[in-house]
């Protein structure tokens, strides 16, 4: 079970209920729209940059605000997720004392952290204040590189691929914050 922070929920569930919804599939740079593309085009990685956006149906007719909300609203849902998951691995190991349970422990806490930052985050977009937005995601990728860390190579294919994912939205979550901070946008 997913535990959200009431302010994220409002930020992230309630304020994109309000946009239009036209739904689309598009990816590259042709179908993107400027703005979409203005925001991709600074990422490692245009088309999982795109491709994530665009999972979500607002991101189509959606101004920097809606923009962001989408964004940080898939952070905070990969986090949660993860985190749901790195438990539920533990429960499966509860009785394990091997240094895998140990990093798996650190993973949680990371998780922990990471989930937190991404839920002050959106109150920081839902208060329009948005200073501390790109510092609040910083901490929940750096959680992620930790949580990779404590791993060292082990092979969980699907727990590489979330924190790798969460490094990815972070990523995105801080060129959007930098549309917040230049004039005239």
């Amino acid at each position: 079970m997913i535990n959200y922070n009431p302010l994220c929920f409002l930020c992230c569930f309630v304020l994109p209920i309000f946009l239009f919804v036209y739904p689309t599939n598009a990816s590259s740079r042709n179908n993107a729209t400027p703005l979409v593309d203005q925001v991709c085009a600074n990422t490692s990685n245009y088309s999982f940059c795109t491709e994530t956006l665009y999972s979500d149906p607002h991101t189509r007719d959606a101004d920097r605000f809606g923009l962001a909300a989408v964004a940080f609203h898939l952070a905070y849902l990969n986090a949660t997720a993860t985190k749901d998951y790195i438990d539920n691995l533990l429960k499966k190991n509860s009785t394990s004392k091997s240094q895998y349970h140990k990093d798996l422990q650190k993973c949680a806490s990371d998780y922990k952290k990471a989930v937190s930052a991404i839920g002050a985050a959106c109150d920081d977009l839902n208060s329009e204040s948005y200073y501390d937005l790109a510092d609040y995601v910083g901490v929940a990728s750096h959680r992620a590189d930790d949580c990779q860390h404590a791993l060292k190579g082990k092979h969980d294919s699907l727990l590489n691929s979330m924190n790798n994912d969460l490094k990815g939205l972070c990523e995105i979550c801080v060129v959007i914050s930098k549309l917040f901070n230049t004039i005239g946008f």
